[in-house]
């Protein structure tokens, strides 16, 4: 009867990650760092900007940070929402899962204002982009810009945070505390599966006394198991001191590499 649980209880998880993959939206073709769905939460000559001081950074660092805006999100948290695209489109390198997702949503939800946006690091950039870190940046710098109609300066002002994050070079204020955003549904049914897949694996007996559960990394699809990723920051950057910084030349995005995302992250609503 444990068994008979256990694979059902994984049957509708999996099921729950899958319809998620569904409702996230394929990469545009070629491939874009800044993707407004939208239509007309950026400019396009905004879009341009920021797009081109992406590919710069992710040329010099392998680091990309992907800002995608969204109207709906189909029913699911942020949180969710946010981490599953990443996965879905790899952002990041595949060594060294150093990507970003930067989501933001529109749209309302029952007739009420909906509208936020969320973080969510790669596995390899957690230790660099702290929750604490990502909620001081969503409230304290972005959220700010976004209230006062600024979205252009709020993600130009919010990326160059970012850019430092990743580079060891910004900190969160002592005494500054994260909001309490929660975990997603889909975080907490995480972290029982992996819970439960654990505890089947440290006590299957030897011989003929049950099954072998194997357990998998998450590379792009499915469903995840810490451990086994490669760590390591997203290079260092030199971009000058305080204030926004612009990338220059540089040719077009060459594609997403395959990164990976666990469940860090922060977010907020304005």
């Amino acid at each position: 009867m444990k068994k008979i649980f256990l694979l059902y209880f994984l049957l509708v998880s999996l099921l729950s990650f899958g319809q998620i993959d569904k409702d996230i939206p394929d990469q545009p073709g070629p491939p874009r760092l800044v993707n407004d769905f939208t239509g007309h939460f950026l400019t396009p000559e905004q879009n341009q900007a920021l797009e081109q001081k992406l590919v710069a950074y992710d040329d010099s660092t392998s680091t990309q940070i992907a800002v995608v805006i969204v109207d709906d999100l189909k029913g699911h948290s942020r949180d969710d929402y946010a981490i599953a695209l990443g996965r879905k489109w790899g952002v990041g390198g595949k060594q060294f899962n150093n990507g970003i997702v930067i989501l933001i949503n529109t749209g309302e939800k029952d007739g009420q204002s909906n509208r936020g946006l969320f973080i969510a690091p790669g596995y390899g950039l957690e230790s660099a982009v702290t929750d604490l870190i990502a909620s001081q940046i969503v409230d304290q710098i972005i959220i700010p810009d976004f209230k006062n109609g600024q979205n252009y300066r709020g993600l130009d002002e919010g990326t160059d945070a970012l850019i430092q994050a990743a580079a060891g070079k910004f900190k969160a204020p002592e005494g500054y505390h994260q909001r309490g955003n929660g975990m997603g549904f889909g975080t907490i049914l995480l972290v029982i599966i992996v819970v439960i897949i654990f505890v089947a694996f440290m006590s299957r007996g030897g011989g003929n006394n049950g099954g072998y559960v194997s357990r998998r990394g998450y590379r792009g699809g499915g469903w995840i198991l810490p451990g086994g990723w490669s760590g390591g920051g997203g290079g260092s950057w030199s971009g000058g001191g305080g204030g926004s910084w612009s990338g220059g030349g540089g040719g077009g995005f060459g594609g997403f590499g395959g990164g990976s995302f666990g469940g860090g992250g922060a977010g907020g609503s304005w």
